[in-house]
């Protein structure tokens, strides 16, 4: 049985409101978005290609992948575009003191 535990991986104010943030956790491309609601994270790949997703435009809480179109919503990972079929994996967030911190296994 794994234990999850939260990681620090960018400070507030490095990622501005409608802005984002793609860091590295292990060997995984996480996304890190600051929306009105709070920051949000889901791994950069695109599920129909692997292509990086954060690259892609940012509106409403979607995100465009640039290579070929499918959205995502980045509060769940939920798709909301094909062509992807499958979610990207979304991670819970947590901000303490300046610190944006993200679940992980």
């Amino acid at each position: 049985m794994s234990e999850t535990r939260f990681v620090m991986v960018a400070r507030t104010g490095e990622i501005p409101p409608g802005g984002r943030k793609v860091v590295r956790v292990g060997d995984v491309p996480v996304a890190i978005f600051h929306l009105e609601d709070g920051f949000f994270a889901i791994e950069d790949v695109c599920t129909h290609d692997g292509g990086p997703v954060a690259e892609g435009e940012l509106c409403d809480g979607i995100i465009e992948c640039p290579r070929h179109g499918a959205q995502f919503d980045v509060r769940t990972g939920a798709v909301r575009r094909f062509p992807a079929m499958g979610p990207v994996v979304s991670y819970a967030v947590r901000v303490e003191g300046d610190e944006i911190q993200l679940e992980w296994p």
